[in-house]
């Protein structure tokens, strides 16, 4: 199977930057589209940048020039650099990975995938 492992989250203050860190592992082939979303209580999950394996990203209009999404395929990882946070910006933040191409044992599957979340507060 395949899992996301995320790292990087913690407490910052206003103004400040963190990094997350996604690593997909298992026997992966390849992966359309990775990702970042966060959650807070009482509200639906909401895309916060993602990236195809060409490169192309997309921000949520909030992250927009502060967030910076990249991503290593040679490593499977993706990276959230979040500068410039504000306490809108705490949630716990998920990495997801869309269209994974894996194998499990001899059999071929695609599948997407969710990380556990990681919390990011942001005091002011």
């Amino acid at each position: 199977q395949v899992q996301l492992v995320e790292s990087g989250g913690g407490l910052a203050q206003a103004g400040g930057s963190l990094r997350l860190s996604c690593a997909a592992s298992g026997s992966i082939f390849s992966i359309n589209a990775m990702g970042w979303n966060r959650q807070t209580p009482g509200k639906q999950r909401e895309l916060v940048a993602s990236i195809t394996s060409d490169g192309s990203t997309k921000y949520a209009d909030s992250v927009k020039g502060r967030f910076t999404i990249s991503r290593d395929n040679t490593k499977n990882t993706v990276y959230l650099q979040m500068n410039s946070l504000k306490p809108e910006d705490t949630a716990v933040y998920y990495c997801n990975a869309d269209g994974v191409q894996y194998y499990v044992g001899s059999y071929y599957s695609v599948g997407d995938f969710w990380g556990q979340g990681t919390q990011v507060t942001v005091s002011s």
